[in-house]
């Protein structure tokens, strides 16, 4: 009795979501299916060669499980806590009030601000005159921090203001935006300029992903994602969360185009520094991420005036001193007005307070190269400017 095998047009279907069979699959589909233009597309222009099928192998296995984060400048550990490790990225006696950037503490590593020797922010301040330069390289947490509050981490801030003399200004990045303005409102003497780059400072503005996912999903969610990673929210599981918001992108055209540019250079390394930043997660204390969704973008706590830090309410209103507001028109994470808004909060004078609108979207506004061109220059000059004031 004979076997009838399935044809193979129909047969490849079911390895289409394995990347490593696509090149194999698009090679028989052109061999044996004339109808299949993009495998006799593929096969006509040599991209079917099995050399670069090799070389595609392993270099999607490379991006997906072999790269970890690494910073672009050198520098220097000036402290090192249980939340993070204050990187300070100038020489020993540069001068001028220290600039702290507060990097987010939101799943992915602190690199984002030193990503790339052509995508850095703290190179971009640098190269403007910005000379005493430290970044917050936040940790991964491990299970005996997964009760750590965000208490934890705005006195491990002000530690750090302290540990570079007791005076900084604070770039806040995305999630480390709204723990800065905590920082400066709580300890209003120790934050000379504030700078915030795509921060939800009012979560209830706008109509961004985050807000609607936070206003969407009940608490019990987000409890039984901590409860499943034993009291921490995990990397892998932010991971699979952000690329299940947009599969196609992720899952497919991801591999086909790296597939498509194996033999470019360029195109593999922009891919391999951009890996090693996203493929590499950091898992959160499970009782500060429950806190962040909670006050912070279910409550929107900071902006209403009812956040408690270190058992004092704090009010945006305590903030008086300049701040710089950074929004992208594309920023579909935190859209520009809940950065913006601020200025309604805020007790720093109208006459204080730049806002600056960018095009592009979330991540854009700290390493994208036209915004650290355009725009991280002005800001730089702006808080050179105020170092007269204080």
């Amino acid at each position: 009795m004979s076997v009838q095998k399935k044809p193979l047009a129909q047969n490849h279907h079911e390895h289409i979501c394995l990347p490593w069979l696509w090149p194999v699959c698009a090679m028989q589909m052109a061999q044996s299916d004339p109808s299949c233009t993009m495998g006799k597309h593929l096969l006509n222009n040599g991209i079917l060669d099995p050399l670069n099928f090799l070389k595609f192998t392993k270099e999607a296995y490379k991006i997906d499980h072999e790269l970890t984060p690494i910073w672009a400048t050198e520098n220097t550990i000036k402290l090192d806590l249980k939340t993070m490790r204050l990187r300070h990225f100038s020489t020993k006696d540069a001068k001028g009030i220290p600039v702290i950037i507060d990097a987010p503490y939101a799943g992915h590593s602190s690199t984002i601000a030193d990503y790339s020797a052509d995508q850095s922010l703290v190179r971009t301040l640098k190269k403007n005159g910005v000379g005493n330069i430290y970044v917050t390289d936040w940790k991964s947490a491990t299970d005996d921090m997964k009760h750590f509050t965000i208490d934890t981490y705005l006195h491990d801030l002000d530690q750090a203001i302290d540990a570079v003399g007791g005076k900084a200004h604070l770039i806040g990045l995305c999630q480390g935006g709204w723990l800065s303005a905590a920082c400066a409102a709580r300890f209003p003497g120790k934050v000379c300029t504030l700078v915030l780059a795509g921060v939800p400072i009012d979560a209830d503005a706008g109509d961004g992903a985050v807000k609607k996912l936070a206003h969407t999903l009940p608490m019990s969610f987000y409890h039984e994602l901590v409860k499943a990673g034993n009291g921490r929210l995990l990397g892998k599981v932010m991971l699979a969360s952000w690329k299940g918001m947009n599969p196609t992108d992720q899952y497919f055209k991801k591999y086909i185009d790296l597939f498509t540019h194996i033999e470019d250079k360029d195109y593999l390394k922009r891919t391999e520094e951009f890996s090693r930043w996203y493929e590499t997660p950091l898992d959160l204390p499970g009782t500060y991420y429950l806190q962040a969704v909670e006050w912070i973008f279910k409550e929107n706590r900071l902006a209403k005036g009812k956040f408690v830090a270190l058992e004092k309410t704090i009010s945006l209103k305590n903030i008086t001193i300049p701040v710089y507001l950074l929004g992208g028109d594309a920023d579909d994470i935190t859209p520009s007005v809940q950065v913006f808004n601020a200025e309604f909060y805020l007790g720093t004078p109208k006459i204080d307070i730049v806002k600056k609108e960018v095009q592009g979207g979330h991540i854009g506004l700290f390493m994208g190269r036209k915004t650290l061109q355009d725009t991280w220059p002005e800001i730089s000059k702006w808080i050179l400017s105020h170092n007269e004031d204080v």
